[in-house]
């Protein structure tokens, strides 16, 4: 998929069949594309329900949208994760195709939507472990609302997002809109997806997947 369409006024989000398409291409590589050979299992990404917001954490308010720019590293600054960023598109069955496994380490940003920073979701993926090791969003569902994640552009600028909001949703109840979608119009936002749940031996896949959304609240050098 090709087609960069965006809606005007209220931010690049994908439109008709661009991101029904996309809807689907995420729902098929949040039950696929980050199965593990084995099984090592994350003891973070148990089987759980929405962490989603604790009342007493105060969140700032959001940043104006930022122009467009290429996201390079992405830092995780609580997890010590410092991690280069690799453009990736879809596969041949219309599921976002993440970094190799041999670059476990790198996080994959979906190259035809949003850029980080600017209006609309970016979505930012990556591996939760591999055949031998754990992978660059191992941790990611021990998350809390209110911390930093800070992308490095090809602007010079910093994007820092905070943490609103941390789901670990199960197949049966995922609703890729609901996911990936925008939680408020004209923010800019920001997804980190990897497998979580449970590894189920059968099926060579993950039961759940572990979703961190963050918005625009600030920028750096």
């Amino acid at each position: 998929m090709s087609d960069r369409e965006r809606t005007t006024g209220t931010g690049r989000l994908l439109t008709g069949v661009a991101w029904a398409l996309l809807l689907l291409g995420l729902w098929l590589w949040g039950r696929e594309a980050t199965d593990v050979r084995h099984g090592i299992s994350a003891p973070a990404t148990g089987d759980m329900a929405a962490v989603g917001r604790p009342p007493d954490v105060k969140l700032p308010p959001p940043l104006r949208p930022l122009g467009d720019a290429l996201p390079q590293r992405v830092d995780i600054p609580r997890l010590g994760v410092q991690a280069p960023v690799v453009a990736r598109g879809l596969d041949g069955q219309g599921a976002i195709d993440p970094p190799p496994f041999d670059r476990a380490g790198a996080v994959g940003w979906y190259a035809a939507g949003v850029k980080p920073g600017a209006t609309g979701t970016a979505l930012l993926v990556g591996h939760v472990d591999t055949e031998t090791r754990p992978a660059v969003f191992y941790k990611i569902s021990a998350m809390q609302p209110g911390e930093t994640v800070r992308v490095i552009r090809d602007d010079g600028e910093v994007a820092e997002f905070t943490v609103d909001d941390v789901q670990v949703v199960t197949r049966d109840r995922f609703d890729a809109r609901q996911a990936y979608g925008p939680r408020e119009t004209g923010r800019a936002e920001l997804r980190l997806i990897t497998c979580g749940g449970t590894f189920d031996r059968a099926s060579r896949s993950y039961t759940a997947n572990v979703i961190v959304s963050a918005y625009l609240t600030g920028t750096g050098l």
